[in-house]
């Protein structure tokens, strides 16, 4: 496992959360008027065109949290603060692998999913090639496809409203420690900002 700055995330740690959470959170904002866009004559073009497009942003968040999680593995964390309770270090490890089971959960999901659905209609990443569907349901009749694709789906909204409650959380909880405890818990994923005064004379 590679070394990296006690205080930092390296620069490609840093840049895969940013991206990641920045198209998972578009992504649920797109899934929340699609499910009822698709519904609306007015609007089920424009929501069947954002759909082909959520699938094929929901395989690439797939691959970037894959490589996001090699590289956790590869490539040790900064540590948390030395007076940080016992209870938020539980906390905070617990909410990161959380977000590991979002991130590579809802994609899955989404493909399970459209895998299943009897509809079969063919996954163009990005409009180009053609994405395989899973094996698994080809056998089974439009009833058996519409039983799978239903219980898919309804794991994927729970996933993703999961999602949204511990995104809230973690941003809630980043801001705790920047503005109240004051340490550097967010400093180190957004390196842009300073380390509170307090923090400084701390180190010295």
């Amino acid at each position: 496992m590679q070394q990296t700055n006690n205080k930092y995330y390296s620069k490609i740690a840093i840049l895969l959360h940013w991206l990641i959470a920045i198209l998972i959170i578009a992504m649920m904002a797109a899934g929340i008027w699609m499910a009822d866009a698709i519904d609306v004559k007015e609007t089920r073009a424009a929501a069947f065109d954002m759909f082909q497009l959520h699938k094929s942003v929901g395989l690439t968040i797939l691959a970037l949290s894959l490589l996001r999680l090699f590289w956790r593995f590869t490539h040790k964390s900064p540590d948390l603060p030395l007076d940080m309770p016992k209870w938020e270090r539980g906390a905070a490890h617990i909410t990161h692998w959380l977000f590991y089971g979002l991130m590579i959960g809802l994609p899955i999901t989404g493909w399970l999913m459209v895998s299943a659905s009897p509809l079969g209609l063919p996954t163009l990443f990005f409009g180009g090639p053609e994405v395989p569907h899973f094996p698994a349901f080809s056998a089974l009749d439009y009833a058996g496809k519409e039983l799978w694709e239903g219980r898919f789906e309804e794991i994927h909204e729970i996933i993703a409203f999961g999602g949204i409650a511990l995104i809230v959380m973690h941003i809630g909880a980043a801001l705790k420690h920047h503005y109240v405890t004051k340490d550097d818990i967010l400093v180190r994923m957004l390196p842009v900002m300073k380390v509170r005064p307090s923090d400084e004379a701390k180190e010295k």
